[in-house]
């Protein structure tokens, strides 16, 4: 499998041309093997970058590095200092990202185009910046938003930042894989009809005063480019681009089921999901008598094999458009390693594998009763420390969830339970696992709401 990446000018001088842009294809070891033009022009955001950038300019702005000439030298011989060149701020040429109306303009219409949406919008925040700007667009302050339990906390934070209040739905738990599904439209359905609510038309103008609010005023526009960079990539090829990834991903799903003691998520694990995601592989490994967290370490220490996400029972990989055999390989060998040398079928078979008994941290058991304050109401109450103890049955008044993925097991405002705590207490005990956000990720303290 060879990883695709965009080369800028042509190949007798890649560094001035404004020539054609092409897909040059490297091996796991960086070395060209092909290359394919895609367009006589280079994207607009690149090529408006590339020209401001050979402007002979007398610069009296940021960055202080002056288009490389003070570029700090520990990063510069580590990257080269054509970054630096390149690292720009809101020049009159390079149009405005608050305001776009010339190539940021024309880059996000032709992305649009591409994913078939009436209107993009470039992010420098990333996704929790889109997020955040989406349920403040669509929430005012006691609106209530329909999202299931296991949102990330870009959403939870969203909720504070807009004063939306949560209707939560309860996904699908699978107790075997220790992770939640997906929700059903029937699901979604119940809540609206206890709401008695009806949506609006999403306000495309608030939309912007929202991104207006969160985003930097003084964007990346090595940033911006990317994203203009990786749209013409895509555009070469949309309905291509993906096909060595999907095979290869295939491929590797199939050679990786083989291993004894090992799975891959699929459709049988829950009812209620109309697709997987093709490109993620989720590997199961309890029956190695291991946590996810634990193959992890094994997998990036031995093999150098870096997963996308961890659980407690599982890892997950991301097979993408820079995905070698060479890496595919090193991934099997590893999980033939560690089959090997932890699986035993007369003692496993029939058992989870591992000595955490899991529950599911939050379930539909009266659970609209735990929430005792909104995420906004929360987040600016008057609050205090103690024990792990002394907080179940209290309100919580902060975020605890393992990172990643970066699912709240208890969010602000809600009751803290005593399930939910000793699920976090037999994480905590998980070698590798990171408690995050908390103020005391040892646990040995919460966060509670005093005036709750």
């Amino acid at each position: 499998m060879e990883r695709s990446i965009i080369e800028l000018g042509n190949a007798q001088d890649k560094t001035t041309a404004i020539g054609k842009t092409r897909i040059v294809t490297e091996d796991c070891n960086g070395n060209p093997t092909s290359q394919k033009t895609l367009v006589d022009e280079l994207p607009p955001l690149v090529s408006a970058l590339k020209s401001s950038a050979q402007q002979n300019a007398a610069s009296f702005h940021f960055p202080g590095h002056n288009r490389r000439r003070a570029a700090p030298s520990s990063l510069s011989h580590l990257i080269g200092k054509g970054p630096f060149l390149h690292d720009l701020p809101e020049l009159p040429e390079l149009d405005n990202l608050f305001s776009p109306a010339g190539h940021i303009l024309d880059a996000q219409k032709q992305a649009a185009k591409l994913f078939g949406a009436s209107e993009t919008w470039f992010l420098v925040g990333g996704t929790t910046c889109g997020i955040q700007a989406a349920v403040m667009a669509t929430c005012s302050p006691g609106d209530y938003l329909i999202l299931p339990r296991n949102s990330h906390i870009s959403a939870i934070s969203a909720m504070v930042l807009s004063g939306a209040l949560p209707k939560y739905i309860i996904p699908e738990y699978d107790f075997e894989w220790d992770i939640a599904g997906g929700v059903t439209p029937s699901q979604v359905d119940k809540a609206i009809q206890e709401l008695e609510k009806e949506g609006n038309i999403v306000d495309r103008e608030r939309i912007c005063r929202c991104l207006q609010t969160l985003q930097s005023t003084s964007p990346s526009y090595l940033l911006l480019a990317s994203l203009d960079a990786a749209r013409a990539q895509l555009s070469a090829n949309p309905g291509t681009v993906f096909n060595q990834a999907l095979e290869l991903a295939v491929e590797t799903k199939n050679t990786i089921n083989e291993i004894p003691g090992i799975s891959v998520l699929d459709f049988p694990s829950f009812s209620n999901f109309p697709a997987f995601d093709p490109l993620r592989l989720s590997i199961g490994v309890w029956l190695l008598g291991l946590s996810g967290f634990e193959a992890d370490e094994i997998l990036c220490r031995d093999y150098g094999v870096v997963p996308e996400l961890t659980g407690t029972r599982s890892v997950t990989l991301a097979i993408t458009l820079g995905t070698c055999r060479e890496h595919i390989q090193r991934l099997v060998s590893g999980l033939k390693n560690l089959s090997a040398t932890n699986f035993l079928p007369a003692i496993h078979q029939g058992e989870k594998g591992d000595d955490m008994e899991y529950a599911v941290p939050f379930n539909n058991d009266n659970y609209s009763g735990s929430i005792r304050l909104s995420p906004r109401e929360a987040f600016f109450a008057r609050k205090r420390k103690v024990s792990i103890q002394e907080s179940i049955g209290k309100v919580c008044g902060e975020l605890i969830c393992p990172y990643p993925p970066g699912i709240p097991l208890i969010i602000p405002g809600e009751l803290i339970t005593e399930a939910a705590l000793n699920y976090l207490l037999q994480l905590r005990r998980c070698k590798g696992a990171v408690i995050s956000v908390a103020a005391d990720p040892l646990l040995s303290s919460i966060v509670i709401c005093s005036t709750a």
